[in-house]
């Protein structure tokens, strides 16, 4: 079982993977960086995404590339900062919907935001610094066969949804958001990361500061049980990362 297993989910590697394309951010549809397109125009579209190398995943938990997916990989200039800011109120739904998702990638969904500095996001690079704070995860539905990431399969794309903080303070943010793919978690190289950065800037809010506060990398030990995890095994799954800040 678990061999046909294995084979179902490297074909599925082969056929695709995924990454956010668009989303709703206050009421604005935004279009997404598209490496499929934007390298390529000139001029180059303006975006609130970061640029990614591809829809391929990270799977070293050591790199930068984890933080928001690729600083060169492919040869492809990832993780820049972005020009734009979607402008939302803290206490906002965001609903990000992603390109084609394998059923094979099951795993969970994580979303991460940074405060940036005054000035914007539009320059800043967090590098190794401690400045993300979790603020969404969902993972496997107990022992069954749900997972968080069945939201976004083929075409029952509803979108996956991440809530901003209605406690902490106007700013700008750098939003980090994530599916972790378990199909081959068991065996080398063990899961594989989909992340991407978006950036806002939050209206309204409160004044709290999370204090609860990791790095990419940093955040995640190639060892964690969220990792290395077996997902074709009927167990209880553990989230990687610190815990869901709350206000």
């Amino acid at each position: 079982m678990r061999y046909l297993a294995s084979i179902l989910s490297t074909a599925a590697v082969a056929a695709a993977h995924g990454y956010v394309e668009s989303a709703i951010i206050g009421g604005e549809t935004y279009e997404f960086y598209n490496p499929n397109t934007d390298p390529y125009m000139s001029p180059k579209p303006e975006r609130i995404s970061r640029p990614i190398p591809g829809n391929g995943p990270v799977q070293d938990v050591t790199s930068i590339d984890l933080q928001c997916n690729g600083y060169s990989a492919g040869g492809v200039e990832g993780s820049e900062p972005a020009p734009l800011h979607a402008k939302v109120a803290a206490g906002s739904e965001v609903t990000l919907f992603w390109t084609l998702w394998p059923d094979s990638h099951m795993g969970p969904v994580i979303t991460y935001m940074a405060k940036c500095p005054d000035a914007g996001c539009q320059d800043y690079q967090p590098g190794e610094d401690a400045v993300w704070f979790k603020i969404q995860e969902d993972g496997r539905e107990g022992t069954s066969e749900n997972w968080a990431s069945d939201v976004i399969v083929q075409a029952n794309n509803d979108g996956l949804k991440y809530t901003i903080p209605a406690c902490i303070e106007p700013g700008y943010y750098l939003v980090r958001h994530e599916v972790v793919a378990l199909h081959a978690a068991w065996q080398y190289p063990g899961a594989q990361f989909y992340p991407g950065c978006h950036q806002l800037e939050v209206t309204g809010g409160g004044s709290a500061s999370p204090s609860d506060l990791v790095s990419f990398p940093g955040a995640y030990a190639g060892t964690d049980p969220g990792i290395t995890y077996d997902a074709y095994k009927a167990s209880e799954y553990v989230i990687p990362g610190p815990d869901v800040f709350t206000c």
